[in-house]
């Protein structure tokens, strides 16, 4: 093996990385949304957890990418600590596909069909379709994600074959044979095998390279195996990397990774040392072949499934004994930046936020509407305390969501959510403040001792009535994406228009009859302003919902439509006036 074998092999290897790579980002983005529904059905069941994780894996081809997503999911509170162990177990043996796909290049035979089952036959017809997709269709993101697939996996696997090329010279070397003869010790070979997939990030990769060392003829599976061993722990290095100031569930998400294939390797080295000393198979100092690796990838991480999933809730006691809560450490709400590269996750993570934020806008409003009869300091702490929530959730979302929408990635439906989540943010946030200007109007009313006449407090509760319909309908039309209740609460914002005005003029009657004071008078016509223009941002949020169902953002244009050419709008409006008359 001379100097330009030695470039070569260097030039494979980066091809190699280098397609794995661009193939698993443009995986991961191609299959954005089912990632998302996914993770939408994921439940506490082990076999699903694990069903999940081998699948997104197996799309992704990469454990790292998945524990990596997994941990950022735990961080964000879209899964439970659980539901991330099962997941994460599950990636174990999705990686395993990659294996067996790199075998098909130890494929040999004269025959045609057989033959054009390997790679170097089928990729050129692949890399051609993959750089037309690419470089030829315009303005079709699933398209070019598509085409980069193609090229990466045909680099790939020129790059394997570049790699296999360039060391097939090793094997009459006799340094090369020493060293693979060191590495038939278990716990050197383990060593390297961590040390090794810990540099490069990628356990598939690493297989990939001891795949094509074994063209050599020179590796057996004697060091082979405890080599696959430790590239299960030093693919754990990406994901503690990525766990890295995030919450202790995050941090027991990416620990228990590592300790999962810490705990499977050394099981797994204790039975190899049995089986080497007690039943010295001839198998062990057999040359390892291709597809031989890729059965012994497989067969370990099965093993070990089968030996520590039904261990799950162990593994969980451990990693919560070895990290354990800080009851005195308050929760700061944030958003894992990590999954802005995997745009539909970081979508439905944003979504989840934002319904947090809306549940939270409207149960203080609606808190703050009981301190009109009932006022307490302790319901106004609560009340103040819900509107710096909401603050900090409209800070934190509006700075994700447009990182977020710079993402090349984002299909038009996901930039229309996108869209969509930003105006609504503000909407939310409004409705906040109002909650905040209500209950201003209740602490002067309780201070100065004022209160409304009794016609007036029985038109005050209609209204609070209406709106609080409309505040309920607002949040299930957009928490549930629900076009029925959506499309209810026009007619009724109408209503409570309708309502404000009477309410008003019927104040300024009984002032002029000294049924009700001046200074009471200044207090229900803030309150009225504050219950209407909270009714204005519900509209404005189901306009969105129903822009969004309709893919036309155009709020005013689509609310014209609905009051001058819908027989449901007027239908509602006509039953919400009875409903709610004075």
């Amino acid at each position: 093996m001379d100097i330009f074998d030695v470039l070569s092999l260097i030039g494979g290897l980066s091809l190699f990385l280098f397609g794995m790579n661009i193939m698993g980002q443009a995986l991961e983005r191609r299959a954005g949304s089912h990632l998302r529904s996914f993770l939408q059905k994921m439940t506490g069941s082990k076999f699903m957890g694990f069903l999940t994780g081998l699948l997104i894996t197996a799309v992704i081809q990469s454990s790292s990418a998945t524990t990596v997503m997994v941990v950022g999911f735990v961080n964000s509170g879209l899964l439970s600590l659980t539901q991330a162990i099962n997941v994460i177990v599950g990636a174990n043996v999705g990686t395993t596909l990659t294996a067996w796909i790199l075998s098909l290049s130890g494929i040999s035979s004269s025959n045609f069909f057989i033959s054009f089952l390997k790679p170097t036959s089928f990729t050129p017809i692949l890399a051609l379709i993959g750089i037309i997709f690419y470089m030829f269709i315009k303005n079709n993101n699933k398209k070019k994600d598509t085409g980069l697939i193609l090229l990466g996996f045909a680099t790939l696997m020129f790059g394997m074959n570049t790699m296999s090329t360039a060391v097939s010279g090793l094997k009459n070397v006799v340094a090369f044979q020493q060293l693979f003869i060191a590495f038939s010790n278990p716990v050197l070979g383990l060593l390297a095998g961590a040390l090794l997939t810990a540099i490069i990030q990628s356990s598939s990769a690493s297989v990939g390279i001891l795949q094509a060392l074994a063209q050599t003829g020179a590796v057996t599976y004697g060091a082979t195996i405890p080599i696959i061993m430790g590239q299960n722990i030093g693919t754990c290095v990406t994901a503690l990397i990525s766990s890295v100031g995030t919450s202790k569930n995050a941090k027991r998400a990416a620990y228990v990774h590592l300790y999962f294939n810490i705990i499977g390797s050394l099981v797994g080295l204790i039975l190899f040392y049995i089986i080497k000393i007690v039943f010295a198979p001839i198998l062990l100092s057999a040359p390892a072949s291709m597809i031989g690796i890729a059965i012994a990838h497989s067969v370990f991480n099965i093993l070990c499934t089968m030996v520590l999933l039904p261990a799950s809730p162990l593994l969980e006691k451990l990693v919560i004994k070895l990290i354990p809560d800080n009851s005195t450490q308050q929760k700061i709400i944030t958003l894992d930046e990590r999954l802005l590269n995997t745009p539909p996750i970081a979508l439905e993570q944003s979504r989840v936020y934002t319904i947090d934020m809306a549940k939270c806008a409207v149960d203080a409003l609606k808190l703050s509407l009981s301190t009109l009869s009932e006022y307490s300091k302790e319901k106004a702490e609560e009340i103040r305390i819900a509107e710096d929530k909401t603050d900090h959730y409209e800070d934190i979302l509006n700075s994700y969501l447009l990182k977020l929408s710079s993402k090349r990635a984002l299909s038009k439906e996901s930039n229309e959510e996108v869209t969509e989540l930003l105006k609504l943010i503000g909407d939310f946030e409004r409705i906040g403040d109002h909650a905040v200007s209500v209950l201003i109007s209740a602490e002067e009313m309780n201070e100065k001792n004022i209160s409304f006449s009794t016609q007036g407090k029985k038109e005050i509760q209609i209204m609070i009535d209406a709106l609080t319909e409309i505040l309920n309908n607002t949040f299930d039309a957009f928490a549930n994406n629900d076009l029925n209740k959506a499309n209810l609460i026009e007619p009724l914002e109408q209503v409570i228009d309708d309502l404000k005005e009477g309410i008003r003029v019927n104040h300024i009657l009984r002032m002029k009859e000294g049924a009700c004071s001046v200074e009471a008078g200044y207090i229900l016509l803030d309150l009225l302003t504050d219950l209407e223009r909270a009714s204005d941002h519900c509209s404005n949020i189901a306009g969105c919902v129903i822009d969004v169902k309709n893919h036309t953002l155009n709020i005013h244009e689509s609310q014209r439509i609905q009051k001058t050419s819908s027989d449901e709008y007027k239908e509602a409006y006509k039953a919400y006036s009875q409903k709610y008359k004075i």
